[in-house]
């Protein structure tokens, strides 16, 4: 049976999503290599492929419609699309720009209008094309990507987690940074991580971006009445990765979405 083709894209990002996939060297992602036949990969190897591929993660935020034709492309090639990382999820950091007035002459100056660096507001990828299934952080968490791509190998519908940090905070027994004295987003944050952050006595900054449909409100006056913020830190305080999710529902995922239902040589 031919593995499944998988391939790694990038838009703009710092690539920091796929360096994190090159540090796996457990047992579980040398098994999973044994499955999956990695035929694009920037970060990691030279080859490049023009064929149709299974599964495609696309790392990196949609910034310049010259970058348009290459996510169809992409899409028009692929079985299944996961968007990679919160640039890709949600345009992540790279969205701190759309805040920004005059973004392109506050990072260019005098060269901001030269064609080679034109750019836009920055956009998650599924509003170019359709994105099939969203592993979430910054960077990626590795061995959630690794549970995405093994159920699509089961051919089992992947299970994208939708409930706050503050769950897994609870199944850890880690004490409420509020108890502390301290702030936190997990209220309304995306879970997935494990909560690593709050165990270590870290605020939790909310790097998978919100659950879908946050109570914005609510988390703005336990910032300032719990945990000591004034009401300008507390209205900014969730920029740094959710800034183009600020105000709006969030997360759209098709109601059914492919699963592999076994590894394939190519899309027919």
């Amino acid at each position: 049976m031919a593995k499944a083709k998988v391939a790694f894209f990038d838009f703009a990002c710092c690539e920091g999503c796929q360096i994190e996939m090159t540090n796996f060297g457990d047992a579980a992602f040398l098994e999973l290599l044994n499955h999956i036949d990695i035929v694009e990969f920037r970060e990691a190897i030279s080859e490049k492929t023009t064929e149709p591929i299974d599964v495609a993660l696309v790392e990196g935020s949609f910034t310049r419609e010259a970058d348009r034709a290459r996510l169809e492309e992409i899409r028009r090639r692929a079985k299944i699309v996961i968007a990679f990382g919160q640039c890709a999820c949600t345009a992540g950091i790279n969205a701190l720009k759309n805040h920004q007035k005059d973004y392109k002459e506050c990072v260019y100056g005098k060269d901001a209008k030269m064609p080679h660096l034109d750019s836009a507001q920055a956009q998650p990828i599924s509003a170019v094309i359709k994105v099939d299934y969203s592993a979430y952080g910054c960077p990626v968490n590795k061995y959630e990507v690794l549970q995405i791509v093994s159920h699509l190998l089961h051919g089992k519908a992947p299970v994208v987690p939708n409930h706050p940090v503050c769950v897994e905070c609870k199944r850890r027994e880690t004490v409420c940074r509020y108890h502390e004295g301290d702030h936190c987003l997990g209220v309304v944050a995306r879970a997935g991580c494990g909560a690593p952050c709050p165990a270590s006595g870290i605020p939790c900054e909310a790097c998978r971006g919100f659950v879908d449909q946050p109570n914005e409100t609510a988390l703005k006056k336990v910032l300032k009445e719990k945990g000591g913020l004034s009401e300008r830190r507390a209205e900014e305080k969730t920029l740094m990765f959710t800034a183009n999710q600020r105000g709006a529902t969030t997360a759209k995922h098709p109601e059914k979405s492919p699963a592999l239902a076994a590894p394939q040589g190519g899309r027919s």
